[in-house]
């Protein structure tokens, strides 16, 4: 037996994805009634989260003329979607149309990763959702359908994503389909958007799965101060004016 994987310094996420293999292998092993019970409870490691990668809005309008360009007809809604909901891959293939709420600038999303919740919308995507929906064909049921899935939908998207990706002068081993999502959320943070708000749009489960996006050396920290200092100064004046006057009372006294 060699030494352990985290001894010879592999990463904590690659230990993490062989564990689930394995998870999985006893999973299917139960179904097909091979095991009766799991023998051992998998417990995963603590992995590091990284620097999160998303995209500028140069490099956003880079992707989305690229998108237009290609001859694939869903990576261009796809991307738009992504970009503006923050939705994760399969949530927006698996869009249904009954799901889609223009009026209320809503889509339903009935299994998310986290449970289903209603996924806010902005103005925009109301509009180009709308151009999609008038040329829908009667008794559609799919956003993103697709004759030759079992699903009946869409489900793969890689290999138009990394085309467009590559097109739009980006490295697609830097940009991938995740990317939308952090994209999206990194934006909302860096527009001053409350973290609770966040978490509402993105359905992450806690709080501190949101907190990953506030990144400490962006600009919107020190947007966030420079406000902090407008309040402030607009309500109290200039410390440093009210500091001297005060100094100078002191000094006349003595």
């Amino acid at each position: 037996m060699g030494p352990p994987l985290l001894d010879i310094g592999t990463a904590p996420g690659t230990i993490n994805r062989e564990l689930a293999v394995l998870s999985h292998l006893f999973t299917k092993a139960r179904e097909w009634r091979w095991i009766n019970h799991k023998p051992a409870i998998i417990k995963r490691l603590k992995e590091n989260p990284g620097r999160i990668i998303y995209l500028t809005a140069d490099q956003i309008e880079r992707l989305i003329e690229a998108a237009i360009q290609d001859q694939n007809p869903h990576v261009y809604p796809f991307i738009v979607i992504g970009l503006e909901t923050g939705m994760r891959k399969m949530e927006v293939l698996s869009i249904r149309i009954r799901n889609i709420d223009l009026n209320r600038k809503l889509v339903y999303i009935p299994k998310g990763k986290s449970g289903s919740r209603e996924q806010p919308i902005t103005k925009h995507l109301v509009e180009f959702l709308q151009g999609y929906l008038n040329t829908a064909q009667p008794g559609q049921e799919w956003l993103f359908p697709s004759i030759g899935s079992k699903t009946g939908h869409v489900v793969a998207i890689e290999k138009a994503f990394k085309r467009v990706v590559r097109n739009a002068g980006l490295d697609p081993k830097q940009i991938v389909r995740h990317t939308l999502r952090h994209t999206a959320i990194t934006h909302l943070v860096q527009a001053g958007v409350d973290l609770p708000t966040v978490k509402r749009i993105s359905g992450h489960k806690t709080l501190a799965m949101v907190e990953r996006y506030s990144h400490k050396n962006g600009e919107h920290i020190q947007a966030a101060m420079d406000k902090l200092e407008e309040r402030i100064r607009a309500s109290r004046g200039s410390y440093s004016d009210t500091i001297t006057q005060e100094l100078h009372r002191k000094e006349k006294a003595v």
